[in-house]
């Protein structure tokens, strides 16, 4: 799961095994497996590593 900020200032927490495309046009929208589209403040390079980030939390053993 991915904290991301909408364009009205809120944040919302996005799962990111459903994100199927990240694209700037170019404000940043988020396509989900299930056709929702939400557009957000961050930059696709950013939502890019913010996955990465929380992919490799989960994959973290201690």
């Amino acid at each position: 799961m991915i904290d991301v900020t909408k364009m009205n200032g809120s944040t919302i927490t996005v799962n990111s095994d459903l994100i199927e495309i990240v694209e700037e046009t170019p404000d940043t929208v988020i396509t989900l497996t299930t056709g929702k589209k939400i557009i957000v403040k961050e930059s696709r390079q950013m939502i890019k590593n913010l996955v990465k980030s929380f992919k490799r939390e989960c994959n973290h053993f201690d």
